[in-house]
């Protein structure tokens, strides 16, 4: 019964964040906009009005699918790491360098591309694992300097290794036709990466939720000195879902390159890896619904662009929107209040009538 509003509770608190943030996005736009309903028109339903726009959100989502899934695995075990930021990034320069260099048949090109993305993203994500593990490093510190390293680190690769000088912009060579991800569907861009994501989405709830490690590293999560006195290793889970969330995003920063670009044009770190905090946050850390979660975030941001460009309100409205619900969600005493008189309505009743 307890978890039963446990689970309700976490439900309804989202979606009342959600709630309270498109009104306050509402409130903005009465007060700047000339025409707010219109405005709101094009923020809800604009993303639905044509293909195009349908297919950019499944675009915008499929990265997500990715970082979202490597965080939540990552957060599960206590652990503020912002590495996936850095591990999607140079997992992207991966495989760029990869499809750039190499001469494999179809089929196997993007494969290797992406295991490459994939080794270097976990090595991010473990670093700062083992400076917490061997020296009590914070993580979120190490982790969000790691980010400059690995944007630097990949951008020398970019500038000096694989670099198109006939471009006349800071970008690689072409990938070769072998290394790219085929189309899904011919009247938009969504490729194969989204089925390589929902497995990934799939294979992270059964390792996460079903699976004896995926237990031992919530149960470190939730208790770590528990979880230590019961026989686990707590540095081994520790530096096993950094590893394993790491390497997630950087699978992720590879099918974006190989599924959205024809060679790398990133000037900075793409935003994705910090996305994924957002999304796993709205997913509860949950894999299962990491795909709702980032669809909503896709769908919000089609939806303020699709206003920006169509009225007169700027697309900033979507860094409020996403400010709100992160607010509302991550403050545990929100609706605290309701779910301590549920759950001790529920444990009168229960007791109540073992006694009869």
């Amino acid at each position: 019964m307890i978890n039963k509003i446990e689970n309700q509770f976490k439900f309804i608190r989202i979606a009342i964040s959600i709630s309270i943030a498109l009104l306050l996005a509402f409130l903005i736009i009465s007060f700047v906009s000339k025409d707010p309903l219109f405005a709101m028109y094009n923020l809800i339903i604009g993303p639905f009005e044509n293909i195009r726009r349908v297919g950019n959100i499944v675009e915008l989502m499929i990265p997500l699918l990715f970082t979202g899934v490597g965080v939540s695995i990552m957060y599960s075990a206590g652990q503020i790491n912002m590495a996936s930021e850095g591990a999607f990034f140079l997992g992207g320069v991966a495989a760029a360098y990869v499809s750039v260099t190499f001469l494999l048949p179809y089929g196997i090109h993007p494969v290797v591309a992406m295991i490459a993305g994939g080794l270097i993203g976990g090595l991010i994500g473990l670093i700062p694992a083992i400076l917490f593990v061997k020296f009590k490093a914070l993580p979120v510190v190490s982790s969000l300097m790691l980010n400059y390293i690995s944007y630097f680190l990949g951008m020398y690769v970019i500038h000096y290794i694989i670099f198109d000088p006939e471009t006349g912009y800071l970008s690689s060579f072409l990938y070769k036709e072998t290394a790219i991800l085929p189309k899904l569907f011919s009247v938009t861009r969504i490729h194969w990466g989204l089925v390589i994501g929902l497995i990934v989405v799939v294979l992270g709830y059964l390792f996460l939720k079903k699976s004896k490690w995926g237990y031992a590293i919530r149960m470190i999560g939730m208790n770590p000195n528990f979880a230590q006195y019961s026989g686990i290793n707590v540095g081994f889970y520790i530096l096993l879902c950094q590893l394993i969330g790491g390497a997630i995003a950087g699978i992720g920063g590879a099918v974006e390159q190989l599924g959205m670009y024809s060679r790398f044009q990133y000037q900075k770190l793409s935003g994705h890896g910090f996305d994924g905090v957002l999304v796993a946050i709205l997913a509860n850390y949950n894999p299962k619904f990491v795909p709702l979660a980032a669809f909503f975030i896709a769908y919000v941001r089609v939806g303020a662009d699709v206003m920006a460009r169509n009225s007169d309100v700027p697309i900033e409205i979507v860094s409020i929107i996403q400010a709100v619900i992160i607010v509302f969600v991550a403050s545990e005493r929100f609706l605290a209040g309701w779910k301590h008189r549920k759950i001790v309505k529920a444990s009168q009743e229960r007791f109540a009538s073992e006694e009869a």
